[in-house]
């Protein structure tokens, strides 16, 4: 008997919000601050860098959706699945969305997206 085709294992990608030129950790209230400030700290890692641009477009799809839509396309993996699902929410694409939650192993979530990216950003930042 044959197998089938080998499919792809799902692997999950990581991310450490790092403050480069220093070498210190931000923890998620840290990085939440620096959603006060117009740009991004400098060297966010990739998903970091994609929710701190989701946080800035929670009303809807804008320059800074495309850039963090970008980011997440980018990204293979669960995480960058996750975050492709979020996107897709503040857009309000959900039949979209409900394809990258399948993708990132989650369940479609009906929170807030406020409370979401809380989520998504605890368990990405660890």
């Amino acid at each position: 008997m044959q197998a089938g085709p080998r499919q792809p294992a799902r692997t999950t990608v990581a991310i450490a919000v790092y403050w480069w030129h220093d070498g210190v950790t931000m923890d998620l209230a840290q990085f939440k601050q620096t959603l006060d400030n117009d740009a991004p700290p400098e060297s966010l890692a990739p998903l970091a860098m994609a929710l701190w641009l989701a946080a800035k477009c929670r009303d809807g799809v804008d320059d800074d959706w495309h850039k963090a839509h970008g980011i997440a396309q980018d990204t293979p993996g669960t995480d960058g699945s996750w975050v492709h699902a979020h996107l897709h929410r503040i857009e309000g694409d959900l039949g979209n969305a409900g394809y990258w939650y399948r993708q990132a192993g989650k369940p479609k979530c009906k929170a807030p997206l406020a409370e979401e990216w809380d989520e998504i950003a605890a368990a990405l930042i660890g």
